[in-house]
């Protein structure tokens, strides 16, 4: 007798509920997803709406809520030992991603200036806790994290933890292209791209400037690509319709042991968004003819090093550009980058001027 596959999903936010009432509306196979976090109203609504959704959609979805805080000591183990999942998606985060939408305090600002990579530590926070519990526990199960994979996820590596990719970013662009061209076979389109380049698509055609992801169509490179897709546009806030949506797929593609094609951001730690395939649960780029992975990799690396966070073979992250000069007016201990050991006491002190510059 075989048993449903477990999908462990941790986070209540807005994202970890797009992946839940998706695998709800979406599996075809008997499935059962434990939700964890600590909000007990908000996760018993999630395991009541999502049971709704599998019934108006006839699905073999069973989803159980347990309750659980993974900032707790051992939390995250004690989690993992009793769901035994076959995949781990961490949802979970303490910065919201609604802060790219802006507000009037002084974080916002440091945020909008320098970019995202200043939120990193606080990002990393959660799923590097969950990688280290998967290491000593000997867990092999794939983890997707979803909380700013294209960095985070080289820091989780760089602690020594397996991490196999992420969501949204890249998937959000790929699959906006993919609709706009009307492409009913997704395999006919490949893309490159960094999470930077999703600011250029919130604005308006005409104020779009800068870099540009790649784009191959049936393997030929689109020479203009804000021009092919001008009426792409996405929204000021984060697209989670899309981009919690987009990992969809996958999961249930781990969870079942099937072949997928799509794209995802930091597969094995790799900076960046590439276009990858699944097949007997490995994850692989999957790249043009024309780009080898050293290419696409570099490629991808630039942004991070321009204006961001990098992660050094000496397992030391350092900021860099804008953002380096803007924490540095804040803190210049803090600016000058860390030890990925030390990330937990640096989280701390980045919590200390988080608090301070939103008072």
């Amino acid at each position: 007798m075989t048993t449903e596959p477990t999908i462990l999903l941790t986070g209540t936010g807005a994202f970890a509920a797009r992946i839940l009432f998706d695998i709800a509306a979406t599996a075809s196979a008997p499935t059962r997803v434990v939700l964890a976090g600590r909000n007990r109203e908000r996760l018993q609504w999630l395991k009541v709406a999502a049971g709704a959704r599998a019934a108006i959609f006839n699905t073999p979805v069973t989803v159980v809520a347990r309750e659980a805080d993974l900032l707790g000591e051992g939390a995250a183990a004690e989690l993992l030992e009793e769901t035994k999942p076959a995949v781990v998606v961490q949802a979970a985060s303490v910065q919201t991603s609604s802060v790219i939408a802006g507000s009037h305090d002084a974080w916002s600002k440091l945020v909008q200036e320098g970019g995202l990579s200043a939120t990193a530590v606080f990002q990393a926070l959660l799923s590097s806790r969950v990688a280290e519990a998967m290491t000593r526990l000997g867990i092999t199960a794939p983890l997707i994290n979803c909380s700013f994979p294209d960095v985070v996820n080289g820091l989780i590596n760089a602690l020594g933890h397996q991490v196999i990719c992420g969501m949204g970013n890249v998937a959000i662009l790929s699959n906006v292209f993919a609709a706009d061209y009307n492409l009913t076979d997704r395999n006919r389109i490949k893309v490159l791209a960094h999470y930077q380049h999703l600011a250029a698509w919130r604005r308006p055609p005409e104020a779009r400037t800068g870099s540009a992801p790649r784009v191959w169509i049936d393997d030929r490179e689109i020479s203009d690509v804000f021009g092919t897709f001008r009426d792409v546009k996405l929204t000021p806030e984060p697209v989670i319709d899309i981009s919690g949506a987009s990992g969809v797929p996958m999961i249930l593609a781990l969870a079942e042991g099937r072949s997928w094609t799509g794209h995802v951001p930091g597969p094995y730690g790799l900076p960046g968004g590439y276009p990858v395939q699944l097949a007997d649960g490995v994850l692989s780029l999957n790249l043009p003819s024309s780009v080898s992975q050293e290419e696409a990799v570099a490629w991808n690396r630039h942004f991070e090093e321009k204006n961001g966070l990098v992660i050094g073979t000496d397992r030391r992250a350092r900021y860099t550009g804008v953002l380096r000069e803007r924490l540095a007016q804040h803190s210049p201990a803090l600016a000058e980058g860390f030890d990925v050991a030390d990330l937990e006491e640096v989280h701390r002190s980045m919590q200390e001027l988080r608090t301070k510059l939103q008072q």
